[in-house]
């Protein structure tokens, strides 16, 4: 979305304009005066006597794993708010005491003022870094650069950027307030449950910039491994894409609950080794597939892309998990065999196969001559020297070669090369077809199942009946 510059009203410029003047007097004051160069000889001095309450700062910890650390945004919000009830109290005294009128928990109306235009900056900040980044990326993409390192890099930072902005940005506008929720007894839960947030948002955004950067290493590697001619990296690549994340997400979450409870989860994770092991052994059949995995990488039985038949299966190879394999079948079905089944059952990788062969009988009826039975071997040899597909190492085979209940037998074998499976059936449909019209020709007749039946009392055989008379009493 492209920030509309021009649709900007005059109030909101009017306002950005004293927003940044107040900001920037209050900064030069934050910085540039000591406590010795007030007017009042004292620092932060409200128009009562009184001190302006203090943020208590929180303990700095080596824990924590943020982009910017809480605390620096505490210790210039604490010189701020003091300068700008300095700067409250002068102007009551020109403009009236509603300047320095307190609303509630002893805020002014010039610090809520402040703050406001301090909110209004963020928004504003953000809004224009989004509209170069999206403007840059279509620059980028119509340049036909989609892909290239830049583009990446913008796409993966876009988004992080932007929280980033407003976890830090919203905090550091309203820290100026948080001392002034400070609780007698010098606790401040308003400011603490802020920082804790901002903290685990910065968290966020470390870990989420890292993920993204995982993705763009991810989407490379592939890339890469669709240019190669070898296919384990196929299989390689998404399983360490999709480790890496994991890691990270894994890694991101323990760094977002130390940044929340201040406790070292190092010996909490140690202290879980008996779970640990408990946890191995219910999910044995989990780390049984994990390492049929790597078995299946190591050995390379097959590869990406490849037609097998495993576990009453038969399919092509799309994808290869750490739980299981994805099937394609022929059917059009996708199947998941777990890995631990793969790497024990017998594997016939189809896609290896260099030839198809082709075995088939032609049956011929038993009134057929012996001369035609030659004849029609000697025609099915003619039709297939030298046929389509044929290697030299793998003639075609045609026999006369047995007598069934029903037929005489002829059998054919033939290999054809290379395994295309579409243009072999191209190729065994035009020899089917030559096969028939060829035998035609000749005469020669192809066998059905039959069944020949003989009465009694025919040509071949005479009923003869014996009667047989029984004994008078």
């Amino acid at each position: 979305m492209i920030f509309p510059w021009r649709r900007l009203p005059v109030q909101g410029v009017l306002i950005l304009v004293c927003t940044l003047v107040l900001a920037t007097g209050s900064l030069g004051s934050a910085w540039g005066q000591t406590p010795e160069s007030s007017p009042s000889g004292q620092q932060g001095v409200l128009s009562g006597g009184q001190e302006p309450p203090k943020a208590p700062l929180l303990p700095p910890s080596k824990e924590k794993v943020t982009p910017v650390q809480t605390e620096k945004i505490d210790q210039a919000a604490q010189r701020i708010g003091a300068n700008i009830d300095r700067m409250s109290e002068k102007a009551s005294r020109s403009l009236g005491k509603w300047v320095d009128a307190k609303v509630f928990y002893g805020i002014s109306w010039l610090k809520l003022m402040v703050c406001a235009g301090l909110l209004f900056l963020v928004v504003f900040f953000e809004r224009v870094v989004r509209a170069l980044l999206h403007r840059r990326l279509q620059s980028l993409e119509a340049a036909g650069e989609k892909e290239g390192w830049l583009c990446l890099a913008l796409e993966t930072l876009h988004r992080p950027l932007t929280l980033f902005i407003w976890v830090y940005g919203v905090y550091g506008a309203l820290s100026p307030l948080f001392g002034h929720f400070q609780a007698p007894d010098g606790s401040n839960l308003v400011h603490t449950v802020a920082s804790k947030a901002a903290d685990v948002g910065g968290t966020i955004v470390l870990i989420w910039v890292i993920y993204r950067l995982v993705a763009v290493v991810d989407l490379r590697l592939k890339q890469r491994a669709s240019t190669t001619e070898s296919t384990i990296d196929d299989m390689l690549v998404p399983l360490v894409g999709r480790s890496l994340r994991i890691f990270v997400a894994a890694v991101g979450a323990i760094m977002v609950l130390q940044t929340l409870t201040g406790i070292d989860v190092g010996p909490l994770i140690a202290s879980l080794g008996i779970g640990g092991l408990a946890l191995a052994l219910a999910a044995k059949e989990s780390v049984a597939n994990f390492f049929g995995t790597l078995t299946i990488l190591f050995d390379k039985p097959f590869q990406v892309g490849e037609r097998i038949l495993v576990d009453g299966y038969d399919g092509v190879v799309e994808s290869v998990g750490f739980r299981s394999i994805r099937l394609r079948t022929l059917t059009g079905h996708l199947v998941a065999v777990p890995n631990e089944k793969v790497v024990n059952s017998p594997i016939e990788n189809v896609g290896k196969r260099p030839h198809i062969r082709w075995l088939t009988n032609i049956t011929l009826t038993y009134d057929t001559p012996p001369e035609k039975v030659e004849r029609a071997v000697e025609i099915i040899r003619t039709i297939l020297e030298n046929h389509e597909g044929m290697h030299p190492d793998f003639p075609p085979r045609v026999y006369f070669n047995g007598f069934n209940d029903w037929s005489l037998n002829i059998m054919i074998i033939a290999w054809y090369h290379p395994p295309n499976y579409w243009d072999y059936q191209e190729w065994l449909q035009k020899t089917c077809l030559a096969i028939m019209r060829a035998l035609d020709e000749e005469g020669i007749e192809f066998a059905f199942p039959t069944r020949t039946l003989y009465l009694a009392n025919d040509d071949r055989r005479q009923l003869k009946l014996q009667m047989l008379r029984g004994k008078s009493s």
